[in-house]
């Protein structure tokens, strides 16, 4: 069972952790002119884990003149929820490492 907690917690610190990445370059792109952002979209996985998909959002012209799809407001919650649930993952590893480690200690 720690096992498996640990990579379910190891699969949210990467998703997470992408969903950030893809945050921080909308962020850093919003003033940009004609910068698509992505859309980030998480599932779960068989067994227990997550992933993300990122995907063009909102379209745009394409021209270098019109403005970028970036809404700063959105990224910045975003942001606040990714890095929330990349923190809780965190303490999931935590847990199960110290739970792997206690039972590797009585085994021996």
């Amino acid at each position: 069972m720690s096992i498996s907690a640990l990579n379910a917690g190891l699969s949210g610190l990467q998703s997470y952790q992408r969903a950030l990445d893809n945050s921080a370059n909308s962020v850093a792109n919003a003033s940009t002119n004609g910068f698509q952002a992505q859309q980030v979209s998480f599932q779960e996985q068989k067994n227990g884990g997550a992933t993300i998909t990122i995907s063009n959002g909102v379209e745009t012209d394409g021209s270098s003149t019109s403005p970028s799809s970036t809404d700063l407001t959105k990224e910045i919650i975003q942001s606040l929820e990714f890095k929330a649930g990349f923190d809780i993952n965190a303490k999931v590893v935590k847990t199960a490492d110290d739970i792997l480690g206690t039972i590797i200690n009585i085994k021996v």
